[in-house]
């Protein structure tokens, strides 16, 4: 199973959503899960996972792990090349290197240039970029460009985006 998590901030609340789905190229996910909670930290330049991770975390509480082979997050699992983590890479510290990590972010970071793969789809000529702890960076981001949609945006992801900003 595979599964991707998003937040999107509101007033005091952190919505957070996460989609479950089975197979890279699934046109919809198996589960949608949402939960709101009040948002733990404020947002601070350089620690933007001290606000998220949390998030992320308790969402995560209603899977069964066991059973998870990847976990998407919307961003970056590392922010440079000598691997200095991003809000990916502190989920997979959390949950002990034993789940991998693929960040989908949809701007450029200025401090990657080995450690990232940018991903075009469609006719897009802007890239998503991605980033990965604990597999294969050219799998993953080969996985993502296989994803269903036609649309720079796979449509599960896009789905996931819609969930977490629906009010």
């Amino acid at each position: 199973m595979i599964i991707a998590i998003d937040v999107h901030y509101r007033e005091n609340l952190a919505k957070t959503v996460s989609i479950e789905f089975e197979h890279w190229t699934d046109k919809s996910p198996s589960k949608i899960h949402v939960i709101e909670i009040p948002i733990v930290a404020d947002y601070v330049p350089g620690q933007f996972y001290k606000r998220e991770l949390p998030c992320i975390l308790e969402i995560l509480k209603l899977s069964n792990l066991s059973n998870v082979n990847t976990i998407i997050v919307d961003g970056y699992v590392v922010l440079d090349d000598e691997g200095k983590k991003g809000l990916g890479g502190y989920l997979y510290a959390e949950l002990e290197e034993q789940i991998p990590i693929v960040g989908v972010a949809k701007r450029s970071f200025h401090s990657l240039n080995e450690k990232v793969i940018p991903v075009l789809r469609g006719e897009s000529k802007n890239p998503l970029f991605v980033t990965q702890l604990g597999g294969h960076l050219t799998d993953y981001a080969q996985k993502i460009a296989e994803m269903d949609g036609d649309y720079r945006i796979p449509t599960l992801l896009k789905i996931l985006d819609v969930e977490t900003k629906r009010k």
